[in-house]
């Protein structure tokens, strides 16, 4: 009888349940329900529709049951840094604000000020970003400080939906160590750092490595969707799921998780937490059996996406809207057409920059970037489109030159993988830009990656060289010289 295992990987801007099964040694996929994610205005912040989310993830578990494929197990991987709080009769405590919420601006000097910058990358190396969690639990305290006093949980995303479906708590180690407060030596919270914050130590509670069951689906939700499943902790951050699906060619490759955010880098066995490596703003993520994805944060396909979303009419937060709206509709190949219909236009801008975290705009700032560094200002989709392939290429290229310089290897291929590696022709700009061979695919990588532990923990593979052995050999990779 057939083997089923469902990842349930839910992004910024959709989740989606893969069913995953294993024949003849190959991986085999079958998409069962797709829903949308979104973000709703409440007091004066963005945050993210949890009921939307919870109904998704619920109508997703129903749909396995139609059609008659149970999954034996079940794993959920979202976004990193977001998190919410649970009072003791685990109602939530507020709302889950979203990362790209302004509500984090200035909380860099209170915890710079609570504890150094070098001395917090020493310990954690993570990246200064002003969206990890750290910062967004310094604004809370300072203008909700009564929620943290009611709060006797914190669950990052994944960890509050896995309660929902088993009733059991338990903090997944990847994702924890995006909140800038775990010790990546020694692997758990820094109880340093949450003291010196002064945030309950309560909290934070033992951390649980990917493969760790969950639990049972809840009698409730068993009788509500009509079967049991066991629930696992793949890795919960999806760019720890994603980098497990890479089908490496060779130990010189960097790997690249192409999304809505663009995750460039290499997996070490050692955090690299030097200063030098902090003035590059590398990270130093942790991984499924403890490996550690030492990566750099680029803005990626957040820039096209919220592109389409304003020449399409539609906003990233419920209520806004768009000057841009032509009345014609805007996929993603037809921006891509036009970006190679611009191929002269030369203009970039630094896309990493906090002007394109959230604008109202992204054609604007984008725009105005351009006249401010004295650049040819786009005019046109395939304009503005060009300029930020061309940026996004050149950031590639210099997360690959200090990586190379941090670890002193010489990488030989670039291999993509997620929704992005689909456009060929931002990889054959990035082949261009790097000098490297690109190999691009497969393209569900953060479900893969998130499948990857399901099936190491049912033995369906040895260990994950076996299982990234299998997935070589299951999609297709399309390979793209530098030209």
């Amino acid at each position: 009888m057939e083997q089923y295992y469902l990842a349930i990987d839910i992004g910024a801007s959709s989740g989606r349940h893969i069913l995953g099964s294993v024949k003849d040694g190959k991986i085999v996929l079958e998409e069962v329900f797709r829903f949308d994610n979104k973000q709703v205005h409440r007091d004066g912040h963005d945050c993210w529709d949890m009921d939307n989310l919870w109904n998704g993830i619920v109508g997703g578990l129903k749909a396995c049951k139609a059609i008659g494929k149970i999954p034996k197990t079940v794993g959920i991987d979202t976004w990193a840094v977001d998190f919410v709080l649970l009072d003791e009769n685990d109602n939530l405590v507020g709302d889950a604000v979203a990362y790209r919420d302004g509500r984090t601006a200035g909380m860099d000097a209170v915890v710079n000020e609570a504890i150094p910058a070098d001395l917090l990358y020493a310990k954690t190396g993570i990246q200064k970003q002003l969206f990890n969690t750290i910062y967004q639990l310094a604004a809370l305290k300072k203008e909700h400080p009564e929620q943290l006093e009611a709060a006797r949980s914190l669950l990052m995303i994944p960890d509050y939906f896995n309660f929902l479906l088993t009733g059991v708590k338990k903090q997944e180690y990847t994702n924890a160590t995006s909140t800038n407060m775990v010790n990546a030596r020694e692997k758990v919270w820094d109880r340093e750092i949450i003291e010196k914050l002064g945030l309950p130590q309560g909290l934070f509670t033992e951390l649980s490595m990917p493969g760790t069951v969950v639990g049972d689906f809840s009698e409730a939700i068993q009788r509500e969707v009509g079967y049991s499943a066991t629930v696992i902790l793949p890795a919960t951050h999806d760019t720890g799921s994603a980098f497990l699906a890479v089908p490496a060619k060779d130990d010189n490759a960097a790997y690249l998780s192409s999304g809505t955010w663009s995750l460039l880098g290499v997996e070490n066995a050692e955090p690299i937490t030097t200063e030098e490596s902090r003035l590059q703003n590398f990270t130093n993520e942790g991984g499924a059996w403890y490996r550690f994805r030492y990566l750099k944060n680029i803005m990626g396909l957040w820039m096209i996406q919220s592109i389409r979303r304003e020449l399409n009419g539609t906003a990233y937060v419920a209520g806004r809207t768009s000057k841009y709206a032509d009345g014609k509709t805007w996929g993603f190949p037809d921006l891509i057409a036009a970006a190679k219909g611009a191929s002269e236009f030369r203009s970039v801008v630094d896309a990493n920059d906090d002007s394109f975290l959230a604008p109202e705009s992204m054609i604007d700032a984008i725009k105005d970037c351009c006249a401010k560094t004295g650049q040819a200002v786009p005019e046109t989709v395939g304009e503005i489109m060009q300029c930020v392939y061309l940026s996004l290429a050149k950031l590639y290229k210099e997360a690959v030159q200090g990586l190379s310089l941090i670890t002193g290897k010489t990488y030989t291929s670039l291999n993509i993988v997620g929704g992005g590696c689909q456009d060929m022709y931002l990889n054959q700009l990035t082949a261009n830009a790097t000098g490297l061979t690109v190999y691009a695919g497969p393209v569900e990588g953060t479900a893969i990656g998130n499948l990857v532990v399901q099936f190491i923990a049912a033995g369906e593979f040895e260990d994950l060289r076996s299982t990234r052995n299998a997935i070589k050999g299951s999609f297709d990779i399309k390979e793209v010289k530098p030209c």
